[in-house]
């Protein structure tokens, strides 16, 4: 049965396009205690565990200004400044187009703090035909691994309501896992967000 199967290969996608404005400044460029950026924090884990990455970036942007690693492979689409739906659709048609991976993990540009086993266990998850879904204490977080399946409906996403529409189609295809990682939850918005992550 093709629901037994194990996926062989799973690609990261992250969003990036957005442009901080609850934050007031670009967020991704922020320096952490470390020295890094803090999308380099957030790319860290993907780029250590998965071997495809691929990164939505603003289309009027130059990725080598952001030190990016050389394995991150850039998505840029004039559609990704009306919403995190349109980033969605232009990473899902480039994967649909070049990938052979069997899911896709996405992930975030604002969450540095989600550890390693949970990234672990999310993966033993993935298929080609499910949607893997973390969460902490009952609360829904990233990265979410879209079966191969899904991504034609990931490329018709718009607006700026991430894949919800793809999750309420296919509740059956859910497979909510729970972690005991508040990292899944850890995104940073605001400013009062950033002075917490700066003193973690």
């Amino acid at each position: 049965m093709a629901s037994e199967r194990p996926v062989q290969r799973v690609a990261a996608l992250m969003l990036a396009a957005g442009y901080s404005r609850r934050f007031g400044a670009d967020k991704r460029r922020l320096e952490l205690a470390d020295g890094r950026s803090l999308l380099a924090a957030s790319l860290a884990l993907p780029c250590s565990m998965l071997e495809e990455i691929w990164l939505v970036l603003r289309p009027d942007e130059a990725g080598g200004e952001l030190g990016l690693p050389p394995a991150v492979s850039l998505i840029q689409h004039p559609a990704t400044v009306l919403g995190m739906g349109h980033s969605l659709a232009a990473g899902a048609e480039r994967l649909l187009a070049e990938s052979r991976a069997d899911a896709v993990a996405i992930f975030l540009a604002d969450m540095p703090l989600i550890r390693r086993n949970s990234l672990e266990t999310l993966l033993t998850h993935a298929r080609a035909n499910n949607i893997v879904l973390p969460s902490y204490q009952d609360k829904r977080g990233h990265p979410v691994l879209f079966g191969r399946d899904f991504w034609p409906q990931l490329a018709t996403l718009s607006g700026d309501a991430g894949a919800k529409p793809v999750l309420q189609q296919n509740p059956e295809a859910v497979r909510i896992v729970e972690l005991d990682d508040p990292g899944i939850l850890q995104d940073i918005d605001t400013r009062e967000d950033w002075q917490r992550l700066a003193t973690h």
